[in-house]
């Protein structure tokens, strides 16, 4: 059976882990969009600013106070859903936690927390959302990571963790295809996100955690889980750094471990000191409406990759554009007359309109093509998928003036334009 899935504007969307990072920045395009919005996370004030701030937008928007790693909670955010709107059409995993160090320093129970919250309560909400979506279609997202198919250094649970998640999304949406349900099934692939994510995981080193280069915007993820949410996906891979890392996995893994223990592992530790016991987003919320973190770079605010793949057909036609040009400009080079003189330079030709300046063709118009997304969703950032500080399970539903002033978006300020990859 072919899956039909709606337009942003006609879903009702559930997205955990919606008090910071990916999960935030995917709520607010979601909203300018227009879908309705269920809202889960740890953090009940983190969700009821949230929820205020969209709703004063337009956006209809409830708030389920939630720790995924408890199926209770997580039956209750699919409860709540289908009780203020009847039903959902897509539902996002995106709650996740993370921790750094090395595996003989860490705790076993720390360990078995990574996996409750990222691979069980993935799992919980894949059984919640495909059970409600069996017989009326939609949508399930789920958050992996690039570190689903390759390890990092020192995120050792983490990146298991992510293996994990890889391992049953693709199970579950086989298996879903074998009974030809109408649900899309996608696996979300992050390669590294400039959110709040290395400065809310557990942490065992002595420095704190920061991203290695390149990082990308939460921005990039956010677009590539709408398209998700509109056009069946299988599996989408953000940030092109990340494509470079499976290849290295597949092709010279003796070089990606060498490279991990000489050059990644350094420059996982910022030049901050940090103690062992502060408190992490491992047992207890963190999300306070950050959508960035801490990463020290340049972000990279497109990843012209996952345009590519997100948008086929555009990204054909303008490699078949600039083909032509390419062409057209060999051809006028390439004619004389018949003495062997170049031709006239003053005419008009490809870049080239008599009187203006020349505008030829160049790789970063064609960039500036390739990012223009067929669904319109706009780039405004799992890192982190932060969720929220109590972990305290509730429910409401924020209405105008119940929370004084919008939420200002610090995290805004630092976004800097234009990197690639």
């Amino acid at each position: 059976m072919k899956t039909k899935l709606k337009k942003l504007a006609e879903q009702t969307i559930v997205i955990t882990g919606a008090s910071s990072g990916i999960g935030l920045v995917t709520a607010r395009q979601a909203a300018k969009a227009g879908a309705r919005l269920v809202l889960a996370a740890r953090s009940e004030d983190a969700l009821r600013q949230l929820t205020q701030e969209l709703s004063e937008q337009g956006c209809k928007a409830i708030y389920v106070v939630a720790d995924v790693s408890k199926q209770a909670d997580v039956k209750r955010i699919a409860r709540e859903a289908k009780q203020k709107f009847g039903s959902f059409d897509t539902w996002v995993n995106n709650a996740g936690v993370s921790m750094y160090g090395k595996v003989a320093d860490e705790s076993i129970d720390d360990m078995r927390q990574v996996f409750e919250t990222n691979f069980w309560g993935l799992v919980y909400g894949s059984l919640e959302a495909t059970e409600h979506l069996r017989h009326r279609g939609g949508a399930l997202i789920n958050v992996g990571s690039v570190l689903s198919d390759v390890t990092a250094i020192l995120q050792t649970m983490y990146s298991a963790s992510k293996h994990a998640v890889k391992g049953f999304t693709d199970g579950l949406r086989t298996e879903l295809e074998m009974e030809d349900a109408p649900i899309s099934v996608t696996l979300i692939q992050p390669a590294a996100i400039d959110t709040p994510y290395p400065l809310n995981a557990k942490n065992y080193m002595d420095k704190v955690p920061q991203h290695a280069p390149p990082a990308y915007a939460p921005e990039t993820v956010a677009e590539a889980i709408l398209k998700s949410a509109t056009s069946p996906q299988r599996n989408i891979l953000v940030g092109g750094a990340g494509k470079l890392f499976k290849g290295m996995e597949e092709w010279t893994p003796a070089l990606l471990d060498k490279f991990m223990e000489t050059a990644f592992a350094p420059m996982t530790k910022s030049d901050q000191a940090d103690r062992r016991n502060r408190p992490s987003g491992l047992y207890e919320g963190a999300g306070q409406l950050q959508e960035r973190g801490n990463y020290p770079g340049r972000t990279r605010e497109i990843s012209t990759y996952t345009k590519a793949k997100l948008n086929p057909a555009a990204t054909a036609a303008i490699v078949a554009g600039t083909g032509l040009a390419v062409a057209a400009i060999i051809n006028a080079f390439g004619k004389n007359d018949g003495n062997g003189a170049a031709p006239d330079h003053g005419s008009e030709g490809p870049g080239r309109k008599s009187g203006n300046k020349a505008t030829p063709t160049t790789d970063k118009n064609t960039d500036q093509a390739a990012t223009q997304s067929s669904d319109n969703v706009q780039d405004t950032g799992k890192g982190a998928n932060g969720d929220g500080r109590a972990s305290r399970a509730g429910s409401a539903e924020a209405t105008p003036g119940s929370v004084r002033g919008s939420v200002a978006d610090k995290s805004s300020q630092s976004k800097q334009s234009g990197s690639k990859s």
